[in-house]
Formats: structure tokens, sequence, C-alpha cells
């Protein structure tokens, strides 16, 4: 299983707003997910992480897309805090 997340971007706050698991390499579901919340909630980015747990892939997303920009991320779905270290 993956973790997809979906998120959006105003150039400050990278904000999670979905979290799905999906079968390995189900890109059919990615694609369809992401679709959906980007009609419905004015997605930006969805991204497949080969992880199980909802907290592993927002630090991932912390560590590859937040971080990197100066980001801060908030996890409007579970609340997780990434380490920041």
């Amino acid at each position: 299983m993956a973790t997809l997340l979906i998120w959006t971007d105003d150039g400050e706050t990278l904000t999670v707003i979905g979290s799905h698991q999906v079968a390995d390499g189900d890109q059919t579901a990615v694609d369809e997910l992401f679709e959906d919340a980007a009609e419905r909630d004015g997605a930006d980015v969805g991204c497949a992480f080969d992880v199980d747990r909802h907290s592993a892939a927002v630090q991932r997303t912390y560590e590859e897309f937040a971080r990197p920009f100066g980001l801060v991320l908030v996890d409007a779905v579970e609340g997780h805090q990434p380490e920041t270290h």
C-alpha cells in the first residue's frame, strides 16, 4: 500500500487536505482521487508515497515539498506535526 496525500499551496503554507491509502502503482486511483479533490477542494498537488502511515507521508511531504521552499506545513486531515529538526 501507498499513502496518497493531496494538498494546497498558497506560496506560504502547504495544507494537507486529503489522505488516502492506494494500492502500489495504482495510478488510476491516484488520478481519480486527485481530480476529485482538485474539483471539489481546489487541490494543487497530490503525491503517493511508498509508506503505510499518514504521519510518515506528512513527514516526507514536509522534507521534500515544504521545507525546501520555506513553506509551513499544516496537516488539516489528522493534525500531524512533522519533525522540523
